[in-house]
């Protein structure tokens, strides 16, 4: 018999099916009404990914970490100081090397308010980690961001939404709440491991609501996108519309080093003003929309 592996299209059937079903979105967890009575949910997030997205790859170059430190230098106190002002609290996920270069940033957002969720060590790819690396290195970056803010973080964010076939075990040990990491949905959703229930609650993502797909450039290849601000606007706020039609959730990923520029960072501030223009939006934590989500959802 050839040990050479079979092509995707002479699989049997239950290996495909294996695949698919090994982590899926069970129920959908939408709310009659959110808090206060509220129409629609907006949950914001920002990853503070600074100088891991170049440590993470074993880079060394100088000037992409100070692209980096920018996001903590500029990006994250433009953050806080614009979110202070329309009184809107949000999530930020942090890898812990970042949360180690940068203690007196992550005590401040706790400080103001805002949640702190895990984004692995080092902005490390879970898929290309065994079991037992994943798993060390999530734990550590749990404990990490606990001993510098004082919080046990209850949500994970993979770096880059990179989901290997462990990590939703790992979460289930970990005892999170929520992940952020995927996107079956546009509303929460439960997470099936092999077909049950986890417990935790899935608050998607989903590329078209990221800033680093209209804005991230690399001089060193070919990856040099760029959307003019005012187009980002309308895709974020036609998303926000919907959402807000439907009574259902915005969800949005933002970048201290990408958002926060002088030509960019209004985009943020007219997205909230348009929110709050329709009276009846909440703006929630990810950890305060996945528990009202999971505890208010409408029986299906």
């Amino acid at each position: 018999m050839s040990d050479t592996p079979l092509e995707p299209w002479q699989w049997p059937e239950a290996q495909w099916r294996g695949i698919v079903n090994h982590v899926r979105a069970g129920r959908g967890y939408r709310p009659a009404s959110w808090p206060g009575g509220a129409r629609c949910a907006v949950a914001l997030s920002f990853d503070s990914d600074h100088e891991t997205n170049e440590l993470r790859d074993g880079g060394t170059s100088i000037g992409r970490l100070s692209w980096g430190q920018f996001g903590n230098r500029v990006g994250v106190p433009r953050i806080l100081a614009l979110l202070a002002r329309h009184d809107v609290r949000a999530s930020f996920y942090v890898p812990a090397v970042a949360a180690l270069l940068h203690p007196d940033e992550q005590r401040r957002v706790v400080a103001e308010g805002h949640e702190i969720g895990i984004h692995g060590w080092i902005h490390e790819l879970n898929s290309v980690l065994p079991y037992e690396a994943e798993r060390d290195l999530m734990f550590r970056s749990a404990d990490t961001l606990e001993k510098i803010t004082g919080v046990r973080p209850v949500g994970l964010r993979t770096p880059s939404w990179d989901f290997s076939p462990s990590t939703l075990k790992i979460e289930g040990e970990l005892g999170l709440l929520y992940d952020s990491s995927l996107m079956a949905d546009e509303d929460c959703y439960a997470l099936l491991l092999d077909g049950v229930d986890t417990g935790i609650v899935e608050v998607p993502v989903e590329w078209v609501r990221d800033d680093a797909v209209y804005f991230m450039m690399n001089r060193f290849q070919s990856l040099r996108p760029y959307t003019p601000p005012a187009d980002v606007l309308d895709i974020f706020r036609r998303e926000f519309d919907a959402a807000y039609e439907e009574g259902g959730l915005f969800q949005l990923t933002m970048h201290p080093h990408i958002i926060t520029h002088r030509s960019r960072i209004w985009i943020l501030d007219e997205l909230i003003r348009h929110a709050r223009a329709k009276g009846d939006v909440w703006f929630g934590t990810h950890a305060e929309v996945a528990a009202h989500a999971k505890a208010a959802a409408v029986e299906p």
